[in-house]
């Protein structure tokens, strides 16, 4: 007779990042199309920190995010806090290719 085995999973060893209402209408406007030009900085910052990323600063005022074997090099804006239009799109591809989607 064959012996038939179980392995019982828990779910509280799977770590998935919960995000609260503010990170999720970041990542809302962030791949919304068309682009939307009034994503801040720190938003998306504190997006990539939520997910399980880091934000590493480099030279000058560039900043680089990491996430998921996936590196993002961009400028800190400066002297306001909004990204342009095309950092969000740099943006939107980094963290569909990182796997972060809604």
């Amino acid at each position: 007779m064959a012996t038939i085995r179980f392995e019982l999973i828990s779910f509280y060893d799977i770590n998935i990042p919960v995000l609260s209402r503010k990170h999720q209408r970041t990542l809302e406007v962030i791949l919304r199309r068309p682009t939307a030009a009034s994503v801040k900085y720190t938003d998306f910052a504190a997006l990539v920190r939520a997910v399980g990323g880091e934000i590493e600063e480099r030279a000058g005022s560039r900043v680089a995010a990491i996430l998921n074997g996936r590196v993002l090099v961009l400028h800190r804006p400066h002297p306001g806090n909004e990204l342009r239009r095309y950092a969000v799109e740099d943006v939107r591809d980094f963290l569909t290719a990182a796997g972060v989607t809604q």
